[in-house]
């Protein structure tokens, strides 16, 4: 009983603060206009067209290339041989293709925990922030795509090396990103909460957390974009699946228009996943932490 009622007194001095920072009490115009993740109104026809004019100049510039480089088909194909391997090895580029995403969100999912996880310690201690600080900085003098074939050694040629080249590559910035939003909490919060009662938990999940979450956000978005060179650059390395391996079988057997064909639907994956990311995170975190 005795316990209950401590609890309800701690729930009714932090419940206003609870309320202050909430998303719905915070500014959402905090999207600056000099935010390059900030919604700019284009509606969905504006988005298509914009798509459109993008592919037609890419396409123009890929024949252009040709025709004043005078590039051979096996250096450079032109973009209609391309097209044809795209519709033709349609079966083989989606299976592929799926390996690939697996290893891209698989490695996502992982970096992000444990990257998140490491940065809750480094906050909340000051012992491992201090272990883990130069621990952090220097794993980063060692390149990561260095360690492939080391990954390949040890876990084969199935997804896992794939894996953990994407978690290794997005861990550290998605656990900046996130440590230093945690650090970057508005003190008078902080002392209003100390105030009121707050509890080390009280503070960190009422103050602390909703300030990181818009540093989190760039960091996943960082990470978004780079886990898919991880993922490519394990499978360039050995694999038995996945779109980079069948770049390499197209090399091999020099079937240039597939080898481009992979490329193409590895670019549209990666783009396609930056922007999946970057709306759902402009639809959980519609905020950003007031900056002095």
């Amino acid at each position: 009983m005795a316990e209950s009622r401590d609890n309800s007194r701690r729930t009714s001095r932090t419940a206003p603060i609870a309320a202050g920072l909430h998303p719905a009490n915070l500014p959402h115009d905090s999207f600056a206009p000099d935010d390059p993740f900030a919604p700019d109104g284009a509606g969905p026809l504006e988005r298509a067209i914009r798509i459109g004019v993008i592919l037609i100049g890419v396409v123009a510039f890929w024949y252009a290339a040709i025709l004043l480089t005078g590039a051979p088909r096996f250096i450079l194909p032109p973009p209609d041989a391309v097209l044809a391997s795209l519709i033709g090895d349609a079966g083989l580029l989606a299976e592929n293709a799926l390996t690939t995403i697996s290893e891209i969100l698989l490695g996502m999912l992982f970096g992000l925990t444990v990257g998140c996880a490491t940065a809750l310690l480094m906050a909340a201690s000051a012992p491992v922030r201090r272990w883990m600080l130069p621990v952090l900085v220097a794993s980063q003098a060692v390149p990561v795509y260095a360690l492939a074939p080391v990954l390949v050694l040890w876990f084969g040629f199935g997804i896992w090396p794939k894996v953990v080249m994407a978690t290794l590559i997005i861990y550290f910035p998605v656990t900046a990103a996130f440590f230093d939003g945690l650090r970057r909490a508005d003190r008078q919060w902080i002392d209003l909460a100390r105030s009121m009662g707050a509890s080390r938990g009280d503070v960190l999940r009422l103050v602390r957390l909703p300030a990181a979450l818009p540093s989190l956000a760039s960091g996943i978005r960082i990470a978004a974009a780079t886990a898919p060179i991880g993922a490519i650059v394990g499978e360039w390395i050995g694999a038995s699946a996945g779109l980079a391996h069948v770049m390499n079988q197209s090399k091999a057997q020099a079937e240039e228009p597939r080898m481009f064909a992979a490329l193409v639907v590895i670019a549209v994956i990666a783009v396609g996943l930056y922007f999946a990311v970057d709306r759902l995170l402009r639809l959980a975190v519609p905020w950003r932490a007031e900056t002095a």
